[in-house]
């Protein structure tokens, strides 16, 4: 069995030979596009901060050579922009040439196209969170707009995507704080699950599957999630929702559980029994030998403080 179809079984419920995993030969591998977009490299500024520009326009800033930064200055600063404002142009085909090349290269693994996020992901950062939340509920009409312009380019990304050969899309976008979701579950599913459902739907009818990352207790919206698509879901915190409350998840559902070991939790213990027995518990639950579990690795051991080896335990 290769490894696109350890992964393909294992969103089936099919009882792959073996667990699918991200670390030590992996069985996923990404690629992005080459679009002409507004990003430029981190550059020094002063006071001994560092500034780049993503994609879009936005301003992100930084005080740490290793910190992933945050927005600054949105580039839609003022919403009378939302009409004018010119995104990057996501659908020409031969900027998917590389898919093509890696598709070529690796047709035994499963190929993930990366997407910069659906409608949340990206118009937080271009009015910077404090502002869109606001905006969400005080200038709806307006941010609707916002969002349906913000689907045709990420329609745009799916179709050709799936055109050029990739398995499935996958994005990251963080719904939740330590207790709850950023908007109200109401909120969600009133502006948000018509989109996911759109959008998952066209991955879909394209031959695709939709993969989601996402941090935080997002409990309550993850019927959602599975109701609007979503094939696979990415938590690097799975103890924040409980491996038992994943595990209902999947009770009349081919929803799939992509995680590591808990990285604020249990990993955090560095407590070789611990670790091991929450392995245990995640293939008991989630896994069961049929499916719907991928064992995750969380790349960035240095951000969470924390010394390779527990991870090679897990």
């Amino acid at each position: 069995m290769t490894s696109k179809d350890i992964v393909l079984q294992t969103l089936a419920y099919a009882s792959p030979e073996r667990v699918a995993r991200s670390f030590r030969d992996e069985d996923l591998i990404w690629c992005g596009n080459t679009a002409r977009t507004h990003a430029t490299p981190w550059r020094a500024v002063a006071g001994g901060s560092w500034e780049s520009t993503d994609e879009w326009g936005n301003t992100w800033r930084r005080i740490e050579a290793n910190s992933k930064g945050e927005v600054a200055r949105g580039v839609l600063d003022d919403l009378a922009r939302v009409e004018t404002y010119e995104f990057p142009d996501y659908s020409r085909q031969e900027d998917y040439d590389c898919v093509r090349e890696v598709r070529a290269g690796r047709p035994d693994k499963f190929l993930l196209g990366a997407l910069p996020g659906f409608a949340f992901n990206i118009a937080r950062k271009m009015r910077r969170m404090d502002q869109y939340l606001a905006d969400i509920l005080i200038e709806r009409e307006t941010i609707h707009r916002l969002h349906d312009r913000i689907d045709a380019v990420v329609s745009d990304m799916i179709r050709n995507y799936a055109q050029a050969g990739a398995d499935a899309v996958m994005f990251c976008e963080d719904w939740g704080t330590q207790s709850q979701t950023l908007v109200s579950p109401q909120l969600w599913h009133e502006e948000f699950f018509p989109r996911f459902r759109n959008l998952c739907a066209l991955a879909h009818d394209g031959g695709i599957r939709v993969f989601m990352h996402s941090c935080g207790q997002t409990e309550e919206i993850v019927p959602g999630l599975i109701e609007a698509g979503i094939d696979c879901l990415q938590f690097d915190q799975p103890d924040l929702h409980t491996i038992d409350a994943l595990a209902r998840h999947q009770e009349g559902a081919r929803i799939t559980f992509w995680c590591p070991v808990d990285i604020q939790t249990t990993l955090q213990t560095r407590n070789e029994p611990v670790i091991r027995a929450k392995v245990r518990e995640m293939l008991d639950k989630l896994w069961k030998g049929r499916g719907g579990f991928i064992a995750g690795y969380y790349p960035d051991n240095a951000s969470i403080v924390l010394d390779p080896k527990w991870q090679e335990i897990a």
